[in-house]
């Protein structure tokens, strides 16, 4: 029994040490997973707040990319817009004749391009967004007869006036309503029509029986 006691002592001792020792494990593991579960929060924090600011950059960046955009849109019809006025300016003058109306006003000069094929009688003024107030077009039917014109694709609002073969003015339609496809009769034998900017026939006085003075008509 005097053997028996010690030899029970130092076997709890030896467990004592042992449940010492896994208890210092446990915590050492314990710890670990406090540390691990906060750097896992912590990527996930951090991974969070990259993808807020890639998806603010992006939508910064798509913010800048529409307006870009439409500056681009508008300086592209500013452009066109300055290419069709310039071009309607400059385009015809090598073709342009002269012609006067004639009215109980005076005499107003006019230069004008002459349609003299069906092709150019079909385009007419169509596309054009600009024509000086001192120009017009005449179209050149080669006989006389009744004769239709309309506005389709023609953006310019337009004074049709119709001529006879003598240079008589027949008819006047006033002010036509741009990109409409509505016939406009001519009312009467007509020879050629000429096309001035929409208000002119008012502001000369333009009325039917007054004379139109061209290398066209006969004098």
């Amino acid at each position: 029994m005097g053997l028996l006691r010690p030899m029970l002592n130092l076997e709890k001792a030896n467990l004592q040490k042992l449940q010492n020792k896994w208890r210092s494990i446990w915590a050492r593991t314990n710890l670990c997973q406090i540390w691990f579960r906060r750097g896992a929060a912590l990527m996930i924090v951090t991974r969070t707040r990259d993808l807020q600011l890639s998806s603010f950059r992006l939508a910064l960046q798509l913010k800048w990319a529409v307006r870009l955009g439409i500056a681009v849109l508008c300086l592209t019809v500013f452009g066109l817009s300055l290419f069709n006025r310039a071009q309607a300016q400059t385009a015809p003058e090598a073709g342009l004749e002269p012609l006067v109306i004639v009215t109980s006003t005076g005499s107003h000069a006019f230069s004008v391009e002459v349609m003299r094929t069906d092709e150019e009688r079909a385009k007419g003024l169509m596309f054009r967004r600009f024509m000086p107030k001192d120009r017009g077009m005449l179209f050149d039917f080669k006989r006389e007869d009744n004769v239709a014109m309309w506005m389709k694709n023609t953006y310019l609002p337009l004074d049709m006036v119709f001529i006879s073969k003598a240079g008589v003015v027949v008819n006047i339609a006033q002010n036509t309503e741009p990109l409409s496809e509505r016939i406009i009769p001519s009312g009467a034998p007509t020879y050629a029509v000429l096309e001035v900017n929409a208000g002119t026939a008012k502001a000369i006085g333009l009325k039917v029986g007054d004379r139109i003075q061209h290398s066209l008509f006969a004098k």
